[in-house]
């Protein structure tokens, strides 16, 4: 009997796997598997959700325009040339569908974020992975798969899953090498934790007309619930993604959290200075552990990559830190078998389940 069968381009996705909250037998851990915002979000914005309550039978501002206007303001860019989503993840799917289709390239970095892979399989484009350097960007790798077929190119920028970060110079020199006709789009959704706020990106993309960036509002905002993300880049880019998103696409009570939060910008700076006094601290503490075959990737984001190339298997670290009551991030399925991503939590957070990996690895030694 004949069924309906998908398109062979859509068969080949592996769905997008989200970080666990529960262990396999069901209980409920201490969740570093996310990067989440351990701070939660500012009170303003949970303020602002509730008071969106009585209008729940309204659609939306279909152009988000007031958070529109509010992010113009916050990161100095013009209002007009910003569009906002569900989430940066639609905004990234947007824009392959908006500049690529069957028999286009698009190109983006191993150990990338995975969503990029299933955006570029959506459109039937061919998918390129260019090399790593050191768990990182290689601009040099990335330039020389560039083709007359090449029309987007993604860089996530910390990346995730390894935290690493490519200089603003080694992002001018690829988007220099780059034709005219190819989308760089700059993932920032970790952008925030950077000590200056990584505004280069954003000047890149407003002095070309082929630069794309996005951010959201999951991470350091702590809006991670309400699914909402913002692209900014040149008007006929920004055109295209309007015409191709889901129109309502940002619920109403989410524009006016992610205004609040935006104007609250001691939550914001209270939330990178904790990230980054603990990232420290638990990037110390690995480093302590060297002699378990511990390895921490340099992070600039909220969370570490923490190799295991000793007698003790991430696998078993995973299944370890899970008996004791955390879960992190293991990701065999983007080639990262042999390490664990784990987000900065709250200071008790980060003492636990440092001090339960070392009493694994002792356990193993």
């Amino acid at each position: 009997m004949n069924t309906p069968t998908a398109k062979p381009w859509i068969e080949a996705i592996s769905a997008y796997t989200p970080g666990k909250a529960k262990s396999d037998d069901g209980r409920v851990l201490i969740k570093l598997s996310a990067n989440e915002n351990p701070l939660g979000c500012s009170p303003h914005a949970a303020a602002a959700l509730v008071d969106k309550g009585a209008s729940l039978a309204r659609y939306p501002d279909p152009a988000s325009t007031a958070l529109r206007e509010a992010l113009g303001a916050a990161y100095e860019v013009d209002s007009d040339l910003i569009v906002c989503g569900t989430g940066s993840d639609e905004l990234l799917n947007l824009i392959a569908m908006g500049y690529a289709g069957a028999g286009d390239d698009i190109i983006y970095v191993r150990y990338g974020f995975s969503v990029y892979d299933i955006a570029a399989r959506k459109t039937a484009a061919n998918v390129i992975v260019a090399p790593d350097k050191d768990y990182g960007t290689d601009v040099d790798a990335l330039l020389a798969l560039v083709t007359d077929k090449t029309r987007v190119v993604f860089v996530a920028n910390p990346n995730n899953p390894t935290g690493t970060y490519c200089s603003d110079a080694e992002i001018a020199r690829l988007h220099a090498g780059l034709p005219g006709n190819c989308v760089l789009v700059l993932d920032q959704a970790y952008g925030e934790y950077l000590e200056d706020d990584g505004p280069a990106a954003l000047e890149l993309a407003r002095q070309h007309d082929n630069v794309l960036i996005t951010r959201t509002f999951s991470k350091i905002y702590g809006l991670a619930a309400e699914r909402i993300g913002w692209c900014y880049g040149q008007a006929g880019l920004i055109a295209t993604l309007n015409r191709v998103r889901a129109p309502f696409n940002v619920t109403a009570a989410g524009q006016a959290a992610a205004i609040a939060a935006l104007g609250d910008t001691e939550f914001v700076v209270r939330s990178r200075q904790h990230n980054a006094e603990w990232r420290d601290w638990m990037a110390a503490e690995c480093a302590a552990l060297s002699n378990h075959g511990v390895k921490v990737i340099p992070s600039r984001a909220n969370f570490l990559m923490i190799l295991f190339e000793g007698n003790c298997s991430a696998e078993a670290v995973y299944n370890g830190l899970m008996d004791q009551g955390y879960i992190v991030r293991w990701l065999p399925g983007q080639g990262l078998g042999s390490g664990l991503r784990i987000t900065i939590g709250t200071e008790d957070e980060n003492r636990g389940v440092m001090a339960a990996l070392r009493k694994i690895l002792e356990a193993n030694a």
